[in-house]
């Protein structure tokens, strides 16, 4: 290092963005926390790099969607119980996510980033392990922690080694790994589960963790700030407590004779909630900066994509059980068929600069969240007399038009974020979006209850399926009023767009 320490830092980050030297080696002081002029030869590379962690992730949770019926058989509880193992995952991340950028702050993205990569694997392991619904609980809850550092470090890393010019193309990079692990998770966790162990499915983490930890290593640069801020543990405390409350709440609501404790949790997280926004009211440096949401395009990207979150938490829930527990397909007949929607999704990375280039932002979150939802939506209507190609087509359309949605979203909502609060911004972003999956399951495994109870079935039926994708879907919809209100312009400087 004393060699390039005499070359100066810009000519070492000049190297760096050049592609002469690994972005390991990058000089953390100098950097620009919201991203650079010009993007280096090598930012896509950087953002496969993240995107392998991210890999882990979506391979995990595709996998064990196909799993859950075979998994409740094991455990002795109903396969519609078996939502609070996906719950504690996403509380998790809910809760440990507005640490994660004041975290790498102070330690450095790399460090976090390998880390949290670390972590995952240790609960993937214990995942495996796990003799009970218990211990399965709590095991994810631990690979959730590692998640938490992943998911805003990664996408944080991302948006300090790239211009804003080139960002959607780098997001659709960093997506392409993520989006093979969903195409091949639902056959893999088929497979899995009828010809070997289920709980293979968390062993298979760990040879990709020990290649993330080598990739991060080598290639990603240690990005912190000189003087990091205090972390907010007030803030940390009540946001926890209402976050872990409201979701644990809404996931006991979806189960019979849990009303007085879903209420007391409900209650307990509402006035949690409330402490926090007093608490963090004008306070700078508080966990989550409540002042972002002054950004105009930030608010709007934050409310319409939480509430089109939804839906898809809910969907890779309902498929699976709807598929093997009311059309009685095997578990790997239906990881077959739910791989179209991943299909679908990296269909859409092509297409998203040009679609974005050509609508603008604002036309396409309107008109294309109609579309999406709408496809999700007639996942009501499937039944074990559909054919099979129908099925898969409608799914890979539907993957296609919501993963231009989340894209869009995901892209759009730092476009006037200052560059000092990218951090802050993304540990917010990430908050929400897994808070609002998290509730689009409880949300799906409520409805369906709601509706075996109306209908007065021991067991989901196909009119009890199709009520609940109908439910979460009409929620989601609603996100069209919020996609209305955003600027005809907006993010127009990364799109592209002119009218």
């Amino acid at each position: 290092m004393l060699a390039p320490r005499r070359r100066g830092i810009a000519t070492v980050n000049a190297e760096i963005r050049d592609g002469i030297v690994p972005a390991a080696h990058a000089l953390t002081p100098a950097r620009d926390p919201g991203g650079p002029e010009a993007s280096g030869a090598n930012y896509r590379l950087v953002a496969l790099i993240v995107a392998s962690a991210l890999f882990m992730e979506f391979v995990d949770a595709t996998v064990l969607a196909t799993a859950l019926p075979t998994m409740a058989r094991d455990f002795g509880v109903r396969p519609a119980e078996m939502s609070i193992a996906l719950t504690s995952y996403l509380l998790a991340l809910a809760v440990f996510i507005p640490a994660s950028g004041l975290l790498a702050d102070r330690f450095g993205s790399r460090t976090v980033f390998r880390a949290a990569i670390a972590l995952f694997m240790a609960g993937s392991f214990a995942c495996g392990q796990a003799p009970s619904l218990s211990l399965m609980v709590a095991a994810r809850f631990l690979q959730g922690m590692g998640g938490a550092m992943m998911i805003p470090v990664g996408r944080l890393v991302l948006l300090r080694s790239v211009a804003k010019q080139d960002m959607v193309n780098a997001m659709s990079w960093l997506l392409v790994p993520a989006l093979i692990g969903p195409v091949i998770g639902p056959p893999l966790g088929g497979f899995i589960v009828t010809y070997l162990d289920w709980r293979w499915i968390f062993y298979l983490n760990l040879p990709v963790g020990v290649l993330g930890l080598w990739l991060v290593g080598r290639y990603i640069a240690n990005f912190r700030e000189d003087v990091p801020a205090t972390i907010d543990w007030a803030g940390f405390v009540l946001s926890g407590v209402s976050l872990g409350c409201l979701l644990f709440g809404f996931e006991m609501a979806s189960r019979a004779g849990q009303g007085a404790l879903a209420g007391s949790l409900l209650a307990v997280g509402a006035v949690a909630g409330v402490f926090y926004v007093r608490h963090a009211k004008g306070r700078e440096g508080a966990i989550l900066n409540l002042a972002l949401l002054q950004d105009r395009t930030f608010r709007l990207s934050v409310i319409a994509g939480s509430v089109t979150r939804i839906t898809q938490g809910a969907q890779p829930f309902l498929l699976p059980l709807m598929m093997q527990v009311g059309f009685g397909f095997s578990a790997a007949r239906s990881g077959m068929i739910t791989v179209a929607t991943a299909i679908g999704s990296l269909a859409m990375k092509a297409a998203a600069p040009r679609v974005l280039r050509a609508l603008g932002f604002r036309r396409t979150l309107v008109w294309n969240g109609v579309i999406g939802t709408a496809g999700y939506a007639i996942c009501g209507l499937f039944g074990p007399g559909w054919p099979v190609w129908a099925m898969f087509g409608v799914l890979v359309l539907s993957g296609f038009f919501m993963s231009l949605q989340f894209t869009a979203y995901n892209t759009i909502a730092y476009d006037g974020i200052a560059p000092q609060q990218m951090s802050s911004a993304t540990a917010f972003y990430a908050t929400f979006q897994q808070l609002m999956l998290s509730l689009g399951i409880c949300l799906a495994a409520a409805a369906l209850h709601v509706a075996m109870l109306l209908h007065g079935h021991a067991r989901p039926l196909l009119d009890d399926f199709a009520a609940a994708f109908w439910t979460v879907t009409a929620i989601s919809l609603c996100a069209t009023i919020w996609n209305r209100r955003f600027a005809p312009d907006a993010g127009a400087e990364i799109s592209g767009h002119s009218e």
